[in-house]
């Protein structure tokens, strides 16, 4: 383990100097510790306040509204509204100040555009506008970070150096600090260490604090060492540097990661004794304490240890338990096999969730109910769960997590002994989505409830055509383009509306009679827009096309109309010459395909199989 040279043991930041620089890069996508700092634009503006003398028009109602405007649409990840707002800002005031551009320059980050960071960065260091200060280093070091483009970010931090950047505001401990971070973050702990040792005389009024050796055990978690966090414990004792609670609290972590609970206990009644001798309330264990230890009691399936935190977390009229930490606690329930338990502390969020929206399940912990009860075959319960996961949960609902609760039901039936209710769910599932993977824990469901089916009640069971050639040309059975009833092209939605409510997609003619496009009812979104400009560009064969090709067409690219005209060059045998011919003659449509297939197989010969669904290897 390398350890931190060149330092004396002393330290001589504040709190709150140091608080800062966590801020400022603490974001990452791999951070293990539950609850991480968010540094936000609304963080840059109180920062902004305290750090730096504010610009003259830092008081404008108007720009602090902006800044508002900007940091919600910032948690929506609307990055082009937020360069529209500052656009029009721009035209209205001349000039914004630095606070709104750190805003604007946060919001990049957040939505990962870190070129856009970098132009604006360079932008507010021109001599007309606004320059930059502390907050705009450190809001572009922590996406350089994130981006792992460490390179790049060194070459930031040296024009710190330079006094030709308009504000900048030379290198500071924070600076340092938060750069740190960034490597730390980045899984580069030699870098990290060679900032130290390079930038040492900026850092030698305070020497290696316990914040520095706190972001390092941080590192070594990050990078899969938690061994080697658990070894910078010995150098912190041995240089006499007091430990906070966020010390303690990585400690832990890293006795998790490594699946020492006994070491974790010890370090747990440590924190505990040195609180109460020191008499110090920040030491004493917080929410993320717990929460730790429940975490990692539940990997280990030791249930009495989870059971006995928990009564102590609940004994503690100061501690707030929050929406992560109920999750947590649900989790390592599940994960004990104390399903009973677990529904107990469920209901109780639930209740004070109706008085606390914040404490709305997210839609993940739903599924980690129903997945264990899938697995007793407890039906109603994950029914249940099923139906309250729409209203009842906070945040998006993917498709991912959508599909997997369709198939945890699907599980919990055939589980139970209900194959009709599986068969019937399984058939949904076909239906409701574009693919199944046969990969998950639903696929296994899914062949289960087939095999219990049998080949006639199949819910794969491929489509028939009967009586019908894949050979055949597809003119055989085309409907004529006369009956398909076209639009002229110069007209509005407005003057046909009602034909969009019978037909999902109707053929456009030109003034000729020539087919130039098709409309789908999914784009008549508004009445004043001409059919022209919604049109899509039609798909075209030709009346000698096998029938089979245009089964492929419709059903691999998603097709619902298919225009059929004559070849290109038809002969004429009057004249003997060939003549060009570019009129549409019928057309064949995704709603035909199906009116002609059928599904009873053993009394139709000869046909054609037409598999009705694709499924995703």
């Amino acid at each position: 383990m390398q350890t931190i040279n060149g330092f004396s043991s002393s330290t001589s930041y504040s709190h709150h100097t140091l608080n800062f620089l966590f801020r400022v890069l603490s974001v990452s996508a791999k951070n293990p510790h539950p609850y991480s700092t968010i540094f936000s634009s609304s963080s840059v503006h109180r920062l902004q306040t305290k750090r730096t003398s504010a610009p003259k028009d830092s008081e404008n109602p108007s720009l602090k509204r902006l800044t508002s405007r900007i940091v919600e649409l910032t948690r929506r990840k609307q990055l082009h509204q937020v360069f529209q707002e500052i656009g029009y800002a721009k035209k209205r005031y001349g000039k914004v100040n630095t606070i709104v551009m750190n805003a604007v320059m946060e919001a990049c980050v957040h939505c990962g555009d870190v070129d856009s960071a970098l132009q604006i960065f360079h932008e507010m260091e021109m001599p007309d506008n606004c320059g930059v200060d502390t907050i705009s280093f450190g809001i572009l070091l922590k996406g350089l970070g994130e981006a792992r483009r460490i390179d790049e970010a060194f070459q930031l931090i040296e024009s710190m150096e330079r006094p030709t950047v308009l504000g900048n505001p030379g290198m500071s401990p924070e600076v340092i600090y938060g750069f740190f971070n960034a490597l730390i973050e980045a899984g580069d702990l030699r870098r990290a260490h060679g900032l130290l040792a390079r930038y040492r005389v900026v850092l030698r009024g305070g020497g290696p604090s316990i914040q520095m050796y706190n972001l390092l055990m941080k590192g070594y978690i990050n990078a899969g060492c938690p061994e080697d966090a658990l070894t910078v414990h010995n150098e912190i004792l041995s240089k006499g540097i007091k430990t906070d609670r966020f010390t303690y609290n990585t400690l832990l972590l890293a006795c998790v990661k490594s699946e020492r609970m006994d070491a974790a206990m010890q370090l747990y009644a440590e924190m505990k004794d040195e609180a109460q001798k020191i008499g110090s309330h920040d030491l004493f264990p917080d929410i993320v304490t717990y929460t730790t230890l429940i975490k990692g009691f539940g990997s280990a399936k030791d249930l009495h240890s989870v059971l006995k935190i928990l009564m102590e977390m609940k004994s503690l009229p100061d501690l707030l338990i929050d929406r992560i930490a109920y999750t947590t606690i649900i989790d390592a329930l599940l994960s004990c096999n104390s399903t009973k338990s677990a529904i107990c502390v469920f209901g109780e969020l639930l209740k004070r969730a109706g008085g606390n929206p914040k404490l709305r399940p997210k839609p993940h912990l739903y599924l980690s109910m129903m997945r264990a009860f899938a697995l007793r075959g407890e039906y109603s319960m994950v029914k249940s769960l099923h139906s309250r996961m729409w209203p009842d949960t906070s945040g998006v609902i993917s498709t991912a997590v959508q599909a997997e609760a369709d198939e945890l039901l699907m599980e919990a039936a055939i589980t139970n002994g209900q194959v009709d209710v599986a068969r019937r769910i399984l058939s949904n599932i076909v239906m409701k989505w574009e693919c199944v993977s046969w990969t998950n824990r639903g696929s296994m469901a899914a062949v289960r409830v087939e095999a219990l089916s049998g080949f006639t009640r199949s819910a794969f069971t491929p489509y028939l055509l009967p009586q019908v050639s894949l050979d055949d040309p597809i003119e055989t059975i085309m409907r004529p383009f006369g009956e398909a009833q076209p639009l002229l092209v110069n007209l509005d939605v407005e003057n046909v509306p009602m034909r969009f409510f019978k037909d999902e997609v109707v053929p456009i003619i030109d003034e000729w009679g020539s087919c130039v496009g098709i409309v789908h009812r999914e784009d008549c979104n508004q009445l004043n827009t001409s059919l022209s400009s919604i049109m899509r560009s039609p798909p075209r064969v030709t009346t000698s096309t096998s029938i089979g090709r245009v089964i492929e067409l419709l059903l691999e690219k998603k097709y619902k109309m298919i225009i059929i005209g004559r070849p290109p060059y038809e002969y004429d045998g009057t004249s003997g010459v060939y003549r060009s011919n570019l009129r549409a003659v019928g057309v064949f449509t995704s709603k035909q395909l199906f009116n002609l297939a059928v599904t009873e197989s053993e009394e139709l010969e000869p046909y054609i199989y037409v598999q009705h669904q694709h499924n995703c290897e």
